[in-house]
């Protein structure tokens, strides 16, 4: 079977996964192991879990949701773990994403990301790969962090840029043509179902059936 390369560039397949929690008062941890829900998830979707941390917060910090300290500490995490990917138990902005990968140096993932990576790995139709990559990029477009560069293929790609465009400006593009390209082809593919539908009722025999008066009547 071929390998879907588009798909493992945005997998956590075979990645040793360092794993991060945050208790909130509107997010209370209820469990002894705050994290066991993650990492079956983690493992569900081919991760090596390298370790965890966790850390309980008042609240969020804007700029990379967990305080410095424990960004630095996540950091000798990943290097003494050897980490290849960071995943969050929490849902984060772009910005905290972004300033999370500079510090560490690695990919940072959010709890809906996984969990959309595991609906992409599991999806088997065409119409159900093509409304996970759907989502998947509808969820990602505010969180661009130049990771897009591989959808060139369907568009003018980076190479066609105008003058002054920035590399943000041209992957917004690109994964908007992108998001196009697939609600048309899902619409297609929904038409195509409900042809396939109406073609089968059309081609199934009409069995006439006696009500009870009319088989009374016929005796």
């Amino acid at each position: 079977m071929p390998v879907d390369t588009q798909r493992d560039e945005l997998t956590v397949h075979l990645e040793r996964a360092l794993l991060v929690g945050v208790s909130l008062p509107q997010r209370p941890w209820h469990t002894e192991d705050p994290l066991e829900e993650l990492r079956g998830l983690a493992a569900t979707a081919g991760a090596i879990i390298a370790g965890a941390v966790t850390q309980k917060r008042s609240r969020i910090d804007p700029a990379t949701y967990i305080g410095k300290g424990k960004v630095a500490e996540l950091q000798e995490h990943v290097e003494s773990s050897d980490a290849d990917v960071v995943i969050f138990d929490n849902d984060l902005s772009a910005g905290q994403i972004r300033n999370l990968e500079k510090t560490l140096n690695i990919k940072v993932l959010d709890r809906s990301e996984l969990i959309l990576d595991i609906f992409a790995s599991r999806a088997r139709s065409m119409e159900a790969r093509l409304q996970v990559e759907l989502a998947q990029l509808e969820y990602s477009l505010p969180r661009l962090r130049k990771m897009w560069t591989h959808l060139s293929r369907y568009s003018g790609g980076i190479g066609l840029r105008g003058p002054g465009e920035t590399q943000l400006e041209t992957d917004r593009r690109l994964v908007d043509s992108r998001i196009r390209d697939l609600k048309a082809a899902s619409a297609k593919c929904r038409h195509a179902r409900s042809a396939r539908s109406a073609r089968a009722a059309r081609s199934t025999p009409f069995r006439w059936s006696a009500t009870p008066t009319q088989a009374r009547a016929r005796s």
